[in-house]
């Protein structure tokens, strides 16, 4: 079957409360074909499916139908213009998170110190703390931690596809700060934050994410009242705090954490809080 013809099936196949776009459609293609956007671009018009890939292609539309993503099925995600390694241990990065990455380094880069020590609190793959390594090198001392054990596993496979050096980031497995003795002069999160009710109501690829991850209890603020406990002991004076909330979360978020502010996606959905202490 020709790939054109496999990609139309495809399209019309998936549920519409699945989000499969013809971009999906082609990035599936590529990973049962084995070749990259750029080769199936310049000769998509010849490129055909054997049996046993047209078997595969359809199988995995029948999983993504089935709430699977497609980032679990290739095993890919991309954040900051950077390849991450996925699975279903970790969230899948949203460029939304973006923001945050850029604001930190906006901070340090305006901070006169030489050595900048970075926490990345509930770090998943790792997308946040190896985005802050990548561009600024040596200028910061990247701690990352996370409860999860296979999450941290992810995380450290990322760092030595991406940064080469495995030691590059210092590693915690810990339960929020129960495990974290150090003090930082930025720690930036992405904790869980979705009510816990409302789960049920997310798309159904969201829901395969691991709910470790996107449950944020009743409220939805479990997790943030967890670091505003902490925060004081962890942070350097002068020492930021950039968390990744709810698009619908500022208004209480501003009380918990008093004189921050916040900062809006591309989408211009409230996305960023940011403290000092």
């Amino acid at each position: 079957m020709n790939v054109n013809k496999a990609m139309q099936i495809a399209l019309k196949k998936v549920n519409d409360n699945v989000t499969f776009r013809t971009i999906d459609a082609k990035v599936l293609i590529c990973y049962v074909l084995g070749i990259s956007i750029s080769e199936f671009a310049l000769s998509r018009r010849y490129l055909n499916l054997t049996e046993e890939q047209e078997e595969e292609y359809f199988e995995y539309i029948n999983q993504i139908n089935n709430g699977k993503p497609l980032q679990y099925i290739t095993h890919e995600s991309f954040f900051m213009n950077t390849k991450l390694y996925v699975d279903e241990n970790v969230l899948i990065p949203q460029p939304d998170t973006e923001i945050l990455v850029e604001k930190a380094i906006d901070i340090i880069n305006n901070k006169n110190k030489k050595n900048i020590k970075v926490l990345d609190l509930c770090t998943g793959s790792g997308a946040i703390a190896i985005s802050l390594k990548q561009e600024l090198k040596d200028r910061v001392e990247v701690f990352a931690s996370d409860i999860s054990e296979a999450a941290l596993d992810v995380a450290k496979r990322n760092v030595s596809n991406i940064l080469g050096e495995k030691d590059s980031i210092k590693f915690i497995k810990s339960n929020m700060f129960e495990r974290i003795n150090e003090k930082f002069d930025i720690i930036v999160s992405n904790p869980p934050y979705i009510e816990s009710e409302e789960i049920e109501n997310l798309p159904i690829d969201v829901q395969s994410e691991p709910h470790i991850a996107l449950d944020g209890g009743k409220d939805g603020l479990k997790f943030y009242r967890i670091i505003k406990e902490s925060i004081s002991e962890h942070l350097l004076p002068e020492g930021y705090l950039l968390m990744e909330i709810g698009y619908n979360q500022k208004d209480k978020m501003l009380k918990l954490f008093p004189g921050s502010e916040c900062i809006k996606d591309y989408s211009d959905n409230d996305r960023l809080i940011v403290y000092k202490k």
